[in-house]
């Protein structure tokens, strides 16, 4: 194989599409605003000769149609990042993976197969290396354990390193005689030789110490534990054991958390402070302060939510991985724990009705988040919202076309413009057009159950297709000899070719 085909090997996943990313010039928050979307065409030999030459970049989607997958990544989004340390601490321990520059600055941490292995699997045990590199909070692909392929969907995709590889600033980082290097495209495919695994080799992988070390601990503290609690941080970790310590050990958890912070806190926090924070948790019940550092660089949710004394069902899921089909309606799915949800814009919109849809699709209910909340959640997965292409009968204007062109080159035609006053359209040969009353199309559609336009965005469809022109009065003689005038529309005669624009369909009721 050449390297473009050992490249686009390397990287193989769902079969049947892959994703590109504009990026604009306006910038949002000091980043570039960027838009991804889902070609539904596999990921070809072209298109990864095109991205390592620079001129379009593309990702691949880690989960295949079976959901499994041959390579997965943590995507970790800080700035500044120091590479080399990252890769450093994976080496020491024995973590096989290749660090890359991202495209803004982060890192992707790829791990590499040799067979494929459940994407449920690769998922915890990447999240359990998120954690115990202090980095619980990036993201991991796949985003999800399964895809519903049968309604449409093909996941989440990350974007490829080495694009325009020559001078490329996705490099990765790896360990030469001399320390560590940007390898060339040619070294980071050996890279990819030497660090590939067997999926079990991967699941043994251990970060966190021993098995039995903390059992039962919830894994921010057995992380933080392990490794140990240092200043800046002791306070708020002194807090979070405490809360865990009187859900697990009621009888002796003031003891126990005296002996912890001798052993494991470095220094020690002092006897007066361990003091004054026991006596405020025995003021009340507390929760876990889950989102605070330094917990929240070591938080395992997944894990974290199945154990005995852990977060359970009362904290709000992990949701990420928002992707919108873009047919009419709409069709979104979402990552709820890695777990696919397939939602309505109004389930997307209405917390109550998203509790709905987890209840009926994942057999659990997450607490109800305040509107307002929920907003602000729901603009924040939309600014980085993969939109999957339909084909154009699955839209508004593909449907009304078809519509459109049955019912004027349908059985029922008249054979004279008297006839359309009856309902029926009628095509003038000479002209190359077909007249029609608007009411007898809107009837049609109707019969059709096409209710998906008002009459006035009927009215402008047509003038589209007739860059403005729509109507006309024309007067005709009957059969008795009687003359008439009558108001019709009229389309070019189908046969010759009609281009039209999109229009913007007016909702009864904005998102938010």
């Amino acid at each position: 194989m050449n390297i473009t085909e050992e490249f686009l090997k390397a990287f193989e996943g769902f079969g049947q599409a892959h994703g590109q990313t504009d990026v604009s010039n306006q910038r949002m928050n000091g980043k570039q605003k960027a838009k991804s979307f889902i070609v539904r065409q596999p990921l070809t030999l072209e298109l990864v000769q095109g991205h390592l030459d620079g001129k379009k970049g593309v990702g691949a989607i880690p989960i295949n149609e079976n959901n499994k997958c041959k390579f997965g990544a943590l995507d970790i989004d800080q700035y500044p990042l120091d590479h080399i340390s990252l890769a450093t601490k994976l080496k020491e321990l024995k973590v096989p993976c290749i660090v890359c520059r991202s495209k803004s600055g982060g890192a992707h941490i790829f791990f590499f197969f040799k067979e494929w292995m459940d994407a449920s699997d690769f998922r915890d045990k990447a999240a359990e290396i998120a954690a115990g590199l202090g980095h619980g909070r990036c993201e991991i692909f796949p985003k999800q354990e399964q895809v519903l392929v049968e309604r449409g969907d093909v996941g989440n995709f990350i974007n490829l390193p080495y694009f325009d590889s020559a001078k490329t600033l996705r490099y990765a980082v790896i360990q030469k005689k001399d320390g560590y290097i940007e390898a060339t495209l040619e070294e980071f495919i050996e890279e990819i030789k030497e660090q590939s695994c067997l999926p079990k080799q991967f699941m043994n992988v251990n970060i966190g110490g021993p098995a039995n070390l903390f059992p039962g601990f919830v894994p921010c503290l057995r992380a933080l534990l392990s490794i140990g609690v240092h200043e800046g941080g002791r306070n708020k970790a002194a807090f979070q054991l405490g809360v865990f310590l009187q859900k697990s050990r009621p009888n002796d958890w003031k003891s126990q958390m005296e002996e912890l912070n001798v052993k494991h806190f470095t220094p020690a926090l002092p006897a007066s402070e361990i003091v004054t924070i026991q006596n405020t948790l025995e003021k009340k019940e507390y929760q876990y302060t889950c989102k605070e550092e330094p917990m929240a660089s070591h938080c395992n949710q997944g894990i974290c939510r199945g154990l005995k004394h852990g977060i359970g069902m009362t904290s709000m899921p992990s949701i990420s991985g928002l992707s919108v089909i873009l047919s009419e309606p709409r069709l979104w799915f979402l990552d709820i724990d890695g777990r696919r949800l397939e939602l309505t814009t109004e389930e997307l919109q209405t917390p109550r009705l998203f509790q709905r849809a987890c209840m009926e699709q994942l057999n659990f209910m997450p607490p109800k988040m305040k509107d307002g909340d929920w907003e602000i959640q729901v603009n924040g997965l939309l600014e980085n919202c993969n939109e999957i292409s339909v084909p154009e009968e699955l839209t508004y204007k593909g449907q009304f076309m078809s519509l459109l062109e049955l019912y004027c080159t349908g059985r029922v035609q008249a054979q004279s413009f008297e006839e359309v006053v009856l309902g029926k359209p009628f095509t003038e040969a000479e002209e190359s057009k077909t007249y029609f009353r608007l009411e007898s199309l809107m009837d049609f559609l109707r019969g059709r159950k096409f209710d998906n336009y008002t009459r006035a965005q009927v009215q402008e469809r047509i003038k589209e297709i007739n860059n403005g022109d729509s109507s006309v009065v024309k007067k005709f003689q009957t059969s008795q000899g009687k003359w008439k005038t009558v108001r019709v529309w009229w389309i070019p005669e189908f046969g010759a070719e009609i281009q039209i624009r999109p229009i913007e369909i007016k909702q009864e009721e904005s998102p938010f």
